[in-house]
C-alpha cells in the first residue's frame, strides 16, 4: 500500500486514522496549513503547506494516487483523487468512489447554489458522533487492507 493522506485542518478523525495507520503498519500524511502539533508516531508525517486557499487540497491531489487512501470532505479534492485511483473516505465514514462522486459533486454544487439564493439559509450538518467516528475507523481499516492487498497482487 501506499499512503494514508489526511486533508487535516479540519479533520475530525485524525487520532482515529493515526491509531488505523499504527494497526496496518502505513504511512500516515497529514497535510495541514500549520496549527497541528506533530505526532511522535514514526508512521505519522506532518506536512505543512503554504497558507491559502486550497494549498493543502492542491498538495494532495498533485501526489495520491493508486494504492492510497485519501481522508477529506472536500468534494473537489476528493473527486480528483479518485479520478487518480485512490481510495477516499469522507471522515463520517462514506466512501467516495467512481460511481458516486458525481452525484456527490452535483449535490455539493446544488446546496451552494441554494445557500447563495437564500442568504437566510444556515448551513449546518448534524453533529460529529461516536458512531460516525466507529464508522470511519471501520471503513478506513477495510479501505486500507484493501489497498494493501492491490499493491502486493500488482
Amino acid at each position: 500500500m501506499g499512503v494514508i493522506w489526511v486533508d487535516a485542518d479540519a479533520c475530525p478523525v485524525k487520532a482515529e486514522a493515526e491509531r488505523v495507520a499504527t494497526r496496518l503498519g502505513v504511512k500516515l500524511m497529514l497535510v495541514s496549513n500549520g496549527g497541528l502539533r506533530p505526532s511522535p508516531n514514526p508512521l505519522v508525517e506532518m506536512v505543512y503547506v503554504d497558507q491559502g486557499p486550497d494549498v493543502a487540497d492542491m498538495y494532495i491531489a498533485e501526489r495520491a494516487g493508486r494504492g492510497d487512501v485519501v481522508i477529506t470532505n472536500d468534494i473537489p479534492l476528493a473527486a480528483k483523487c479518485v479520478e487518480a485511483g485512490a481510495r477516499v473516505l469522507r471522515p463520517d465514514g462514506e466512501a467516495l468512489t467512481p460511481a458516486n462522486i458525481g452525484n456527490v459533486l452535483a449535490t455539493r454544487d446544488l446546496m451552494a447554489d441554494l445557500r447563495s439564493a437564500d442568504p437566510f439559509r444556515q448551513g449546518g450538518g448534524k453533529p460529529f458522533s461516536k458512531a460516525d467516528r466507529a464508522r470511519f475507523s471501520d471503513t478506513l481499516d477495510r479501505a486500507a487492507r484493501a489497498a494493501i492487498r492491490e499493491a502486493e497482487n500488482g
